[in-house]
């Protein structure tokens, strides 16, 4: 009898399942609480911007009731030369900006992550300042720079007549590039870097074949980053701008100051539709592998 217990016994437990294993973190997102949590925040998030642009194309010049589907505020803001300008003078601000911000954060990130030196801790900190500072403190600071230290001749062609505001949009954009890019920096393997240097490559060679191609997408998310930050800003550009170089966002705003007009958001969605496009892009850039990986 003690025999025959002894099989059915081992069965029982054999049979019995395991604990179960404690969800990680990400598994927790499989729950509907939180997927709703989520969806909820994403709606209030993003409803106000569907909201804009759905009523741009409103048929109603008041904008509180929707009347019909029309074009017609699409053709005016196109039409209007003065937005136009404006628009122009965005997106070369952000073009010029994004490239000096660029080249001076990725400077900026190589050589505090790479050299030791008096004074490292102080410059750290000096080059967060515009990260951590109020938009409104900076913009007061700009136009008190230009007002009394630098004063920006006026009356200069286009574009050089918007170097106040560039000057402006890159001093408060490139530490958010040497951020990124810094931490990008964190994960390089300096045994690269020597083993180039044996095999007879020179310092600016292994800089441009080794350590550029590490930092390659902390330099596309800083240009991104950049980019945004100088084309959307407002605060900055409303103290620094001039009668003749009034950028986008400012512009908006002095059409703001009358009524909010289907011709207000129709503009809006073309700059929210220019910015998501050239971040898409970026993105894109940013997740080509290589040819030689793909090979």
């Amino acid at each position: 009898m003690a025999k025959q217990a002894l099989p059915a016994a081992t069965a029982a437990v054999t049979e019995r399942p395991a604990p179960r294993e404690k969800p990680g973190p990400l598994e927790y997102m499989r729950r509907w609480p939180l997927q709703l949590m989520v969806g909820l925040t994403l709606l209030f998030l993003y409803l106000p911007l569907i909201t804009l642009m759905a009523f741009s194309f409103n048929d109603s010049r008041r904008n509180i009731v929707w009347q019909g589907f029309t074009l017609k505020y699409y053709e005016k803001a196109l039409a209007n030369e003065s937005l136009i300008q404006a628009f122009v003078n965005s997106l070369t601000i952000a073009f010029l900006c994004t490239i000096v911000s660029v080249i001076l954060g990725a400077l900026a990130a190589v050589m505090l992550w790479r050299f030791r030196f008096p004074g490292k801790t102080a410059l750290e900190g000096t080059l967060a300042l515009p990260i951590v500072v109020p938009e409104i403190c900076l913009g007061v600071a700009m136009l008190v720079f230009f007002a009394r230290v630098m004063p920006w001749p006026t009356g200069l062609p286009w574009p050089f007549n918007l170097g106040a505001i560039t000057i402006a949009h890159i001093s408060f954009a490139f530490p958010f590039v040497a951020t990124v890019v810094r931490a990008r920096l964190a994960s390089f393997n300096r045994e690269l870097e020597e083993a180039a240097k044996d095999l007879g490559a020179s310092e600016w060679r292994t800089f441009w074949d080794v350590l550029v191609p590490h930092m390659r997408p902390g330099l596309i998310a800083g240009a991104l980053l950049a980019f945004t930050l100088s084309l959307d800003d407002f605060v900055i550009t409303f103290f620094t701008s001039g009668p003749d170089t009034i950028t986008f966002p400012v512009k908006v705003y002095s059409m703001l100051r009358f009524s909010v007009t289907p011709e207000v958001n129709a503009a809006s969605t073309i700059l929210i539709v220019v910015t998501v496009v050239l971040t898409a892009i970026g993105l894109q850039l940013q997740n080509q592998k290589p040819k030689e990986d793909k090979a």
